[in-house]
């Protein structure tokens, strides 16, 4: 903001431009004032002249000492590079006022309000309050603004206020800023009579501009400027205000891009709110990124550029500067001539005007008879009277002389702006061109833009008829799909249950088979057992016959075929008795067992 010593910062630049552009055309002291609504008042010659008297007064009375600006101070005010603003308007007087506020912790504190010294018991200073003037601009209600005529007058008042900017101690900075400060240079401009001499009486053509510079404390982290007290207090406040900026440029940008109309919340931080009419078009707003190349900054800096990225992309409408005034352009120009050939004039006498009459001769009459004195007398008063004519004949004549000449003068000047005009308006004639080619195009690109709209409603109407149809199959889908879920869960309980029903139905037979194959089996046994006991009898009767025939050859034994057909059968039934279940025909009834 102030820069170094060498090397001049933004503020000492945008003084030492102002001051020499409007160097030759500002206003005496106290011709411009200020009242308390923000606004400007003209006062007359007289009036100015009578408050200047009054306040050289009161500073002999006071005896202030003239400080003189520090060396470095100095350094930093005289800029090798300077600069100027052409076609400043030359029929116009301007005066700068500047005044230095602070916020902090979300109150505006005036750095240039005159406080009376008490050494037992300091006054803290006063709070001041934002207000909106006629023209709905906010400004600081009572905030002290003080008339400037150069650089360093200028910049000697703000190093006064620098001097109560509240600065602290932390971990990363040894002078860190604990709130934001804003310097606020107003440019006041009023238009000259039809002379060409004096200020326009008249408040409603007076113009004021205004350049805030404003600068913003730091975000801080806790973590890294240990923070404690009142300074984690401050930090707070500091990032909240840097928050609410941010939150306000995001919603401007939200706005521009999706044609919304959010209300921006300017009201939540003093920053915002002081420059509300800045961010809705009625000034421009420009941002200066201070970047730390250090790594350990690395996230802050990230966000910050971020940030700064995204504030250059917001656009907001500016309203169309109205003219001051209607009078004649040139009329400074026209007086200045006219005193200096005037002065020119005079200088080239070589007589006075007194020395060019006659003397007068003595008018003492000490005889009544005296017939000389009076007749001398009267012919010295009539050459004299002759003189005069003369004198007044010539200079009437020098007058017209000087006259046409300045006319002649003035005739060519006019005559050349009068060509710059021409050329100005066929220029102009080719910007309205220009401009119609552009309506033209802007036109087109309207309607192109209207059917492009109008064919996006339909595609968004068909798309959302459709998207309705999707959401009714896709319901429709679910309940069908819902109530197959459920058969197939009722049949799987309905598998299970008749698994459950065979499985142990199958076991019940396979016991009962058991069973009976066992009851077979003894009783077959037991079967087998008789006929054992009948063939052995049969055996031991054969025997005794073959004892008592020895003499007969014995015959081969023939296999018994009962014994075969008895085996047989018994196999057969023991097969079918354990085929399982389910190879069977379905003659069962398992309605009665499933239920």
């Amino acid at each position: 903001m102030t820069g170094s010593p060498g090397q001049g910062g933004l503020l000492p630049r945008c003084l030492n431009m102002i001051f020499n552009s409007i160097g030759p055309y500002q206003a005496k002291r106290f011709v411009f004032k200020t009242d308390d609504k923000n606004g400007m008042e003209i006062q007359t010659q007289v009036d100015a002249l009578l408050e200047r008297q009054k306040r050289e007064n009161q500073s002999a009375l006071i005896k202030t000492p003239k400080q003189r600006l520090d060396p470095d101070v100095a350094d930093m005010i005289n800029i090798e590079d300077t600069c100027k603003v052409e076609g400043i308007d030359e029929d116009s007087v301007f005066t700068i006022f500047v005044s230095y506020i602070e916020i902090y912790n979300n109150y505006i504190y005036d750095l240039l309000e005159e406080t009376p010294f008490e050494p037992i018991k300091p006054k803290p200073p006063q709070s001041k309050i934002l207000r909106e003037d006629q023209n709905h601009n906010m400004y600081v209600a009572g905030c002290t603004e003080v008339e400037v005529k150069s650089t360093e007058e200028a910049f000697e008042v703000f190093w006064k206020g620098q001097k109560k900017r509240r600065i602290a101690n932390t971990q990363l900075n040894r002078e860190s800023s604990r709130s934001h400060s804003v310097f606020i240079i107003k440019l006041a401009q009023a238009p000259l009579d039809a002379d060409g001499d004096n200020v326009l009486q008249e408040k409603e053509q007076i113009c004021v501009s205004q350049l805030c510079l404003v600068d913003l404390a730091g975000s801080e982290r806790t973590h890294r400027t240990k923070a404690e007290g009142n300074r984690l207090r401050e930090a707070g406040n500091i990032n909240q205000s840097l928050m609410t900026l941010r939150t306000c440029i995001e919603v401007l940008r939200e706005n521009q891009m999706y044609g919304t109309n959010k209300m921006v919340p300017y009201r939540d931080s003093k920053v915002t709110h002081l420059f509300k009419n800045y961010f809705d078009g009625e000034g421009k707003v420009r941002m200066i990124v201070c970047v730390n190349p250090k790594a350990d900054d690395y996230e802050e800096t990230l966000l910050v550029m971020r940030f700064a990225e995204m504030t250059q992309e917001v656009e907001v409408a500016r309203p169309v500067d109205r003219p001051i005034c209607g009078l004649t352009p040139g009329r400074r120009h026209r007086n200045q001539a006219f005193k200096d050939e005037l002065t020119r004039k005079l200088d080239e006498r070589e007589v006075p005007l007194m020395e060019s009459f006659p003397p007068l001769p003595s008018c003492e009459l000490v005889d009544p008879s005296d017939e000389q004195t009076l007749p001398a007398l009267i012919e010295c008063l009539e050459k004299r009277q002759r003189a005069r004519e003369m004198l007044i004949e010539a200079f009437h004549n020098q007058d017209k002389r000087a006259t046409k000449s300045m006319i002649q003068n003035f005739e060519g000047t006019v005559s050349g702006k009068d060509n710059i005009i021409q050329e100005q308006r066929a220029k102009l004639s080719d910007k309205d061109r220009i401009i119609l080619q552009h309506k033209s195009e802007l036109d087109r690109l309207e309607k192109k833009t209207k059917t492009l709209e109008y064919k996006i409603d339909i595609l968004q109407k068909t798309a959302n008829i459709y998207e309705e149809d999707k959401r009714a199959l896709q319901q429709e889908l679910d309940t069908k799909d819902q109530k197959l879920h459920r058969q197939l869960s009722d049949n799987r309980r309905l598998e299970a249950r008749l698994q459950g029903v065979a499985s142990e139905t199958k076991i019940k037979w396979e016991k009962e088979c058991e069973r009976r194959v066992a009851a077979k089996q003894l009783e077959m046994q037991n079967k087998l057992w008789v006929k054992d006991e009948k063939l052995k009898q049969l055996k031991a009767i054969v025997t005794e016959n073959k004892n008592e025939r020895p003499d007969q050859p014995e015959k081969p034994e023939r296999p018994s075929r009962d014994k075969d057909k008895v085996l047989l059968h018994l196999s057969s039934a023991l097969f079918h008795r354990l085929t399982p279940i389910s190879d069977y025909p379905s003659e069962m009834d398992l309605s009665g067992v499933a239920g």
